[in-house]
């Protein structure tokens, strides 16, 4: 006669065996955010837009491959006093706040006070032949890139952009 103990101990394998069948074998969904969350500013008037979960996703990706390796987590690693979280892309010149000014600035970096370009030293549109990871970006890839900047303090709140005590 097989013992009660046994039985759970087959209980708990079986269990696990079908969590990580689940875990492993479904595709991996990304958070579903709500519109209020995806909700963002579209340009300096106020104006703002929903992106859609298809630009979040796309957003993050293009993130990842092409600004996180000096921008992981919202920071600038070449100038950790100014990162991508919200009070200091508003106090930039130009407000950096928004979709359109931030893509305008990913195809035409200026200096933080707006008075120089600093297109040989930041990945841009401009630049594309020295940073070859923005030579394929299109509009709408900036637009998601854009979102997704907009949208991380959102879900990350105080990591992003909060530098070496998080990341």
């Amino acid at each position: 006669m097989i013992s009660k103990i046994k039985i759970n101990k087959v209980r708990l394998c079986i269990l696990t065996i079908l969590i990580a069948f689940k875990t492993f074998l479904n595709p991996v969904n990304a958070i579903e955010l709500d519109e209020k969350t995806r909700t963002v500013t579209l340009e300096e008037s106020g104006k703002t837009t929903i992106l859609t979960p298809e630009q979040v996703k796309r957003g993050k990706r293009l993130f990842n491959n092409s600004c996180a390796q000096c921008h992981n987590g919202g920071i600038t690693k070449t100038n950790p006093n100014i990162g991508l979280e919200p009070e200091s892309l508003s106090k930039a010149t130009p407000a950096r706040d928004n979709i359109n000014s931030l893509i305008d600035y990913i195809k035409n970096p200026t200096s933080y006070d707006g008075a120089t370009s600093i297109a040989e030293l930041h990945p841009s549109i401009k630049s594309a032949e020295i940073f070859p990871k923005m030579r394929n970006l299109t509009d709408e890839d900036l637009f998601a890139i854009a979102g997704h900047i907009l949208i991380q303090p959102k879900i990350e709140s105080e990591k992003w952009g909060g530098g070496k005590i998080y990341y």
